[in-house]
């Protein structure tokens, strides 16, 4: 994926501050100049972004590759009551610290049927093409961390679109076993008790949707 441009290196700070736990996606762009900046990231002192679910309701339809060349599709869904989708980069340290903690997540709450996916979205660009070299990046990064869970790459659609308009990673959601998006969408990286607390509370939440 192109980044935007950003003219400072003070910018590159503030945008991986390291309590709010990302970094920001740039995206190149002919009529912006080097002076525009992405939206003001000033929760420093608060433990999580949270923002509504995007516009794009539910993930469709749609056949990805993880970066082992195997093909996942919408019915993986399916078979856990929820799943997190976590899209990370492998240049963001904070998406990279993280990793550790999500393979533990998925390891301890895979039992109350939750799923952990990644999504790596610097493994392609915005027409689908795949980029090797973050691919290669990307298999290290599961070697080293112990990661199980897949990491995914985009396809041309952007998984539907919900990809599009990422200005900062990690960005994790969460999708029901129909494949909808349910709950927030939480900036940032977190720890392993933050995050078990945030999978639950989207469980508790299921649980009243079907009462």
């Amino acid at each position: 994926m192109n980044l935007k441009k950003t003219g400072a290196s003070f910018l590159a700070g503030m945008l991986c501050i390291a309590l709010l736990g990302g970094c920001a996606e740039k995206q190149k762009k002919t009529q912006q100049n080097d002076s525009e900046t992405v939206s003001d990231m000033n929760a420093a002192s608060e433990l999580s972004m949270e923002s509504d679910a995007q516009e794009v309701l539910s993930l469709g339809e749609f056949s990805l590759e993880d970066i082992t060349g195997m093909a996942y599709t919408n019915e993986m869904f399916q078979d856990y009551k929820l799943t997190m989708i976590n899209v990370f980069t492998t240049w963001c340290t904070p998406c990279i610290n993280e990793i550790p903690d999500l393979e533990k997540l998925h390891q301890e709450m895979k039992e109350q049927g939750v799923n952990v996916i990644g999504v790596v979205l610097d493994a392609a660009d915005e027409a689908g093409n795949k980029n090797e070299e973050a691919i290669e990046k990307a298999k290290l990064l599961a070697e080293r961390t112990g990661a199980t869970y897949p990491f995914l790459i985009p396809d041309a659609g952007a998984l539907n679109g919900r990809l599009k308009g990422i200005e900062a990673v990690p960005e994790t959601f969460f999708a029901d076993k129909e494949g909808t998006i349910v709950g927030k969408t939480y900036s940032g990286s977190h720890s392993l008790e933050d995050w078990k607390t945030i999978v639950q509370t989207q469980l508790d939440g299921l649980k009243g949707d079907a009462s």
